[in-house]
């Protein structure tokens, strides 16, 4: 797909959501802020049944990261309404985080649905800004479909390795740019600027493998996937994880 075609297809999107832009610049989209996870939490139920496999199989060893004594303190960032919850060893302890507190309400839900973790706090930050969580004092991280909307995913991996005890894991699933040249390639840089809108703050260009690869983890395990049944846009996957 040529380069020309795509940026003038952006523009025409970007014209298209400049109400959009204006809403940002004066505040007014934060009330939409407050209707996302409503809205994320729904979309919930439908990822995770297409995705229950491919979780499945992500956090199979999440275990062996548990320390001699069986314990296993695992932090995830941009928690959400605790989609991951089910897939997590029983028993171990978890620190939630978001930068929206919106989503509270329905984290407790899945708190509730979950009683077989031990959940120790939820704090409201950002990935890029963790200082209330001290260093090396968790075995495990866990992000998934949150560095696609972080302002620094380098910053973000920065505070992973940080918080994490040496030999800690950091597990991770994505969505990322498509191959050049595909359709969903196409589709994805031109949509992107509302995509970004729909999705609170969600980029779906970036090459977060590459990230990962310079993050300086002294072990990456990552395996690139199509999501099955799941947006055309966000069907190219990365996921894994990697050793401090």
């Amino acid at each position: 797909m040529k380069p020309c075609l795509i940026k003038l297809f952006r523009c025409i999107c970007l014209v298209l959501t400049l109400p959009l832009h204006l809403m940002e610049i004066t505040g007014l989209y934060s009330m939409y802020k407050r209707l996302f996870p409503l809205l994320a939490y729904n979309i919930t139920f439908s990822y995770n049944d297409k995705m229950h496999e491919t979780k499945r199989d992500l956090f199979r060893n999440v275990g062996r990261f548990a320390n001699t004594d069986g314990s296993l303190r695992l932090l995830e960032i941009g928690c959400g309404s605790g989609a991951n919850f089910r897939f997590y060893p029983y028993g171990c302890t978890v620190i939630c985080t978001d930068p929206n507190p919106h989503f509270e309400k329905y984290l407790r839900m899945s708190m509730e649905a979950n009683k077989h973790l031990t959940y120790e706090t939820f704090i409201v930050v950002s990935g890029e800004e963790m200082e209330k969580v001290e260093d090396e004092s968790v075995d495990v991280v866990v992000c998934t479909l949150v560095l696609c909307s972080v302002r620094n995913v380098q910053g973000v991996l920065h505070e992973v390795r940080r918080i994490l005890k040496p030999g800690g894991a950091f597990y991770f699933l994505e969505h990322v740019v498509s191959v050049p040249s595909s359709w969903t390639f196409f589709f994805q840089h031109v949509f992107e600027p509302l995509w970004y809108y729909l999705g609170d703050g969600c980029m779906i260009t970036r090459e977060t493998w590459r990230d990962l690869e310079a993050a300086g983890f002294s072990e990456l395990h990552i395996k690139h996937i199509e999501a099955p049944e799941v947006s055309r846009m966000i069907r190219p996957h990365i996921m894994g994880y990697s050793i401090k």
